[in-house]
């Protein structure tokens, strides 16, 4: 089996412009540490940076890890915040983007610290809302120069760009896998790829198994995060639960080239029960496992040579619906 992981956010309590006071009470960081542990197939976390409403140290959240059998993969740093309304790398103001770049660097130092693999860069405050606001030469300059200072004075460590074509900017420096690899490629640093969100990518009209073959060929896929979403919005739904088809196939093409990443969950279960959204979660991901042991790989690729849509899908559905017969309820 494939190591599963998830963003510690999974195990919070939401809120949204209408449900202003959250869709339960609010959740601690040990309690979220608890509860991702409680779920029993997970391996590693993703924490954000700075430790939201924690008034503890490092080592509890150490400790809280090694009591859940857990391990923290990656540190978020909230460059996304009210802080940084009009961007971190590409503010406008010269203060506030140095003062983006040292909460990166602390968190770099976090996540060295507690023996991560990545640092993860979401800059969705980065881009711009109406035409005519920004120049677009000069943020697209500010942006990778920003990346290339942190990424250079960290080669110890690898750094991830999470793309998302838009929310909370309407539109995001970072829309595409294509635009990313662009930007990674100009900066050259071999520490700086991608962290490709399956929700985001179907929210971009991509297809996410050629945003992640397009990632691997340059080298550059360092990381995922899995989900569904209805298309129009980045929904954070429970994994398999809209777009099977397409998430076997993203599975495929991982499969394929033979990535060995961390299978991470990136949902927000608002109205479920969190720990009960990632066991359904994993059962559907060791379901696609199995699929793909199954899968007559040499059958597939003689009808993909044909191009022959019905074929091929005859295979994937054989493959995959069969998986999901006798696997334990989560």
């Amino acid at each position: 089996m494939p190591t599963f992981g998830a963003g510690i956010w999974h195990f919070a309590t939401y809120k949204d412009r209408y449900a202003t006071d959250g869709y339960g009470p609010p959740v601690g960081l040990l309690e979220q540490i608890d509860r991702a542990g409680a779920v029993g197939d997970l391996s590693v976390v993703d924490l954000n940076w700075p430790f939201a409403g924690f008034d503890g140290t490092l080592d509890d959240v150490k400790a809280a890890l090694d009591k859940n059998g857990l391990r923290a993969i990656a540190i978020t740093p909230e460059i996304y915040t009210r802080d940084f309304v009009k961007g971190s790398f590409t503010n406008p103001d010269p203060a506030v983007r140095k003062r983006a770049l040292a909460l990166m660097h602390d968190a770099t130092d976090v996540a060295l610290e507690l023996g991560c693999s990545y640092v993860k860069l979401w800059p969705g405050q980065d881009g711009w809302d109406y035409p005519f606001q920004v120049d677009y030469h000069d943020i697209w300059q500010l942006a990778l120069d920003g990346l290339k200072e942190l990424c250079s004075a960290h080669p110890e460590i690898n750094y991830v760009i999470e793309y998302k074509p838009r929310e909370p900017r309407v539109k995001i420096i970072f829309p595409s896998v294509a635009r990313t690899l662009l930007g990674i490629e100009r900066i050259g640093l071999p520490n700086l790829g991608i962290l490709l969100d399956f929700g985001h990518s179907l929210y971009g009209q991509e297809t996410p198994a050629d945003a992640a073959q397009l990632a691997i060929d340059y080298g550059r896929l360092f990381a995922i995060d899995v989900n569904d979403n209805m298309r129009g919005w980045d929904d954070d739904m429970v994994v398999g639960s809209v777009h099977l088809v397409e998430t076997f196939e993203f599975f495929h093409t991982l499969r394929k080239n033979d990535w060995q990443g961390v299978w991470q969950l990136d949902q927000f279960p608002f109205r479920e029960d969190s720990v009960q959204a990632a066991k359904q979660a994993i059962r559907f991901l060791k379901a696609v496992h199995r699929a793909l042991d199954v899968l007559d790989d040499t059958a597939l690729a003689a009808a993909q040579a044909a191009h022959d849509a019905l074929a091929a899908q005859r295979l994937v559905q054989n493959a995959l619906l069969t998986s999901m017969a006798g696997l334990e309820d989560a």
